[in-house]
């Protein structure tokens, strides 16, 4: 591949957690770094750029085919990166429908505007300095597993609407890249966190419930399974993974994961006594929060990535939890609205 300073990516998603970080580590290597996003004075864009710099927007839906045309043949990218999605989980019961159009069809239509602007067709194969495509896909996919840990070849069972459409996305980031030789790949990421994800997902939750109660804000934390078990890792280490992708030779799919898992239970232990805090005081079972279909173990086998990418994650379980309720700490120590962070939910 050409030197990264001659590089320009564009990104969808940029306003969630993995989009900024990615953006900051792209804009360190050198990229000119450019993100789709919906909306006419969309105000995550004004926060976006106070907290990762000189990053340029461009207009684009993942529900409309003719945006994402348009987006691409403006910004003529030589790496596409794809993480606008629906992402909460539990919502996808809710928005069925909507997750799909946007976590499943939204991958094929931004294959497609790449597949378009840049005139591949069965007959017209791509030359080497093709557009590079890079698909968020997610362990949700694996859902009720067949084998641990779970692999690139381990076989999908997903257990909600979110799993279904990221399967959807993954299988034609393939099919694409097979019917007319796309630089398409896909990252199956397994959980990965931070202070920027937001306080809907359950570790954000737990260090923000965590902080609440150590200031007097609260005095509970309602929580709903606490043995399902996740491989859960940090954001910014992921986000090197993805940029290593579209750096091989060839396009191939990499489970990104640290190999270790750890329960919700243990998650809050810890939080809670980085906190200084004893959870079994505080934490309160809520069965409202269960959901219709559990996912019990989830667990990557990064050997692939390790061994051909060279990542290793930097940032330990422990210290993943210590930075987010240390952060979460300093937020409502300053203001108690964490809903004005800068990285938004709705980033598709």
């Amino acid at each position: 591949m050409e030197d990264p300073l001659s590089r320009r990516a564009l990104i969808t998603g940029i306003t969630g957690q993995d989009g900024s970080y990615l953006a900051e580590h792209l804009l360190e290597l050198g990229y000119e770094v450019w993100g789709l996003v919906r909306g006419q004075a969309n105000p995550h864009v004004s926060r976006l750029r106070k907290h990762i710099g000189d990053v340029q927007i461009t207009a684009g839906d993942l529900l409309d085919q003719g945006s994402l045309i348009s987006a691409v043949e403006r910004v003529q990218p030589d790496e596409v990166y794809n993480l606008g999605a629906i992402s909460y989980v539990p919502m996808s019961w809710q928005q069925a429908e909507l997750t799909a159009e946007v976590t499943g069809m939204g991958v094929l239509r931004m294959l497609e505007a790449i597949r378009v602007v840049s005139g591949i067709s069965p007959s017209r194969t791509p030359g080497r300095e093709q557009i590079r495509f890079y698909q968020a896909s997610s362990s949700e996919m694996f859902g009720m597993v067949r084998e641990t840990p779970q692999n690139e070849k381990t076989p999908f069972h997903p257990r909600s609407p979110y799993g279904v459409a990221k399967s959807y996305g993954h299988y034609i980031t393939q099919n694409y890249r097979e019917s007319y030789g796309m630089f398409a790949v896909s990252g199956i990421l397994f959980n990965h966190e931070s202070p920027r994800r937001g306080a809907e997902f359950v570790t954000r939750k737990v260090s923000l419930g965590a902080a609440r109660i150590k200031l007097g804000l609260a005095k509970e934390l309602r929580l709903g399974n606490l043995d399902a078990r996740r491989d859960w890792g940090y954001a910014g280490d992921y986000a090197r993974a993805m940029r290593m992708m579209l750096a091989q030779d060839a396009p191939e799919d990499y489970v990104i994961g640290t190999g270790q898992t750890q329960s919700v239970r243990e998650l809050v232990e810890f939080a809670f006594r980085t906190a200084g805090l004893n959870w079994e005081d505080h934490v309160v079972l809520d069965a409202k929060y269960t959901r219709p279909a559990e996912v019990d173990l989830l667990c990557a086998d990064p050997k692939r990535a390790r061994e051909q990418l060279g990542w290793e994650p930097d940032v330990t379980f422990e210290g993943l939890v210590t930075m987010m309720v240390e952060s979460d700490l300093r937020l409502l120590a300053e203001s108690a609205r964490p809903e004005d962070e800068p990285f938004s939910p709705d980033h598709w």
